[in-house]
């Protein structure tokens, strides 16, 4: 059984603990046990203050016999030292990731990290949604609300996911919806976002989790290795197919994986030959890695590109070795993700870091970040080299421009 927190809301204060505002509007925080202030939540580590004008009947005035400001409330005539707009108070926005305090952990389940939120009236669209991390961050976002697109290839398998989520929380059903997305296909991803256009008016959550691990080599419908195709390039041209629904407070969310620091692309000279090798030059597992490469070279990229518009776009590594269907092309994979699943993250585990990285207030203003275990690590060097992001980039929109015309 998961254990939650003690209070109903992650904004809610701990016992012994109050509000004060400064004479400036800004909100501090007294731990009436230590009798010690602090300028930051002691839950959420953020700092608020107080603006706008009071509300209507509202005066403050100094007030000479105790020597500070007071608040009349000029129908009742109640009198108070406390701003009646304090419960109205706004977070201020985080400047820099070293402002963050670390709330999880990787012990942490993605439904601990939703505990006291409210997604109603957020949509969010999920590639792979029908099974493993996609399920559980599908299923997460909708028991607390959120409307969820389950993105998947499999219609039949994506409806099946959803009734799972409705015998758990028969409301849930009606914010859930299946729609195909083959990412072997950019024709298909394109009439994918054109049936998204035509349903939804905007999408606060885009995360992109589908992928896939040790195939055997094989080409998509587009002549296109196929992990390279269903990991990288379809995302990137889905992403950037459904920018109109994008607003300020959309959050864009990358699955990557560690691997990444072992992929072999070159800093330098990126051609289609690295990303699509033949078959005498694929090796699965460095196919695999270059692919995670990919994911947050991206991220940052798409990052560094939106970032005016205040789009904030993460990437991220769930977990090593979690237990999903990604292992089912191998026998050998099998096998040896069975023998290290009790050491592992379990799926709910796996699926924390999406959903912080979707819908932590901690993180808001920021954008082009790279997290494990629901906290910001550092990428590979090689996923900083900015040469290398543009270079991909560009490759990107030549071959999905190739393709789709």
């Amino acid at each position: 059984m998961l254990s939650l927190p003690e209070s109903d809301s992650e904004d809610e204060l701990p016992p012994g603990w109050e509000e004060r505002a400064s004479e400036d509007g800004v909100v501090c925080y007294v731990n009436q046990q230590s009798q010690t202030t602090q300028w930051t939540h002691p839950r959420t580590g953020r700092s608020k203050r107080i603006t706008g004008e009071l509300p209507l009947g509202w005066e403050r005035y100094f007030d000479e016999s105790s020597k500070r400001y007071m608040f009349l409330n000029k129908e009742t005539q109640q009198r108070t030292n406390i701003d009646p707009r304090l419960a109205f108070a706004v977070e201020e926005p985080t400047l820099n990731v070293a402002q963050v305090r670390q709330r999880f952990d990787s012990c942490t389940a993605a439904l601990q990290v939703l505990h006291g939120k409210d997604l109603h009236g957020r949509v969010a669209l999920i590639t792979g949604a029908n099974c493993g991390i996609g399920f559980e961050t599908a299923r997460s976002l909708a028991l607390h609300g959120c409307e969820v697109i389950f993105a998947c290839r499999n219609v039949a398998a994506a409806n099946e996911a959803i009734e799972r989520i409705a015998q758990e929380r028969p409301a849930a059903r009606s914010r859930c919806r299946a729609a195909q997305l083959d990412l072997g296909s950019l024709q298909a991803v394109q009439q994918f976002v054109t049936h998204i256009k035509q349903s939804v008016s905007h999408i606060d959550y885009l995360i992109l989790n589908a992928g896939v691990f040790a195939l055997p080599y094989s080409t998509t419908v587009d002549g296109l290795e196929t992990t390279f195709q269903v990991s990288h390039l379809s995302h990137f041209h889905l992403t950037l197919q459904l920018e109109s629904l994008f607003d300020h407070n959309t959050r864009i969310v990358v699955l990557s994986s560690e691997s990444h620091r072992f992929a072999n692309l070159p800093a330098d000279n990126l051609t289609l030959q690295h990303l699509s090798p033949p078959a005498d030059k694929y090796w699965s597992m460095m196919a695999y890695n270059n692919a995670k490469l990919c994911n947050v070279l991206f991220a940052q990229e798409l990052a560094q590109r939106w970032k005016q518009r205040g789009i904030s776009v993460f990437s991220l590594h769930p977990g090593n070795m979690v237990s999903t269907q990604l292992s089912r092309n191998y026998w050998f994979y099998r096998l040896l993700f069975a023998l290290v699943r009790p050491f592992t993250k379990s799926l709910q585990q796996a699926a924390a870091t999406s959903i912080y990285c979707a819908t932590a207030n901690e993180l808001t203003g920021l954008s082009g970040l790279y997290f494990n275990n629901c906290y910001f690590c550092e990428p590979s060097k090689l996923s900083k080299c900015v040469a290398l992001q543009q270079q991909l980039w560009q490759l990107s929109e030549r071959l999905v421009s190739d393709i789709i015309n």
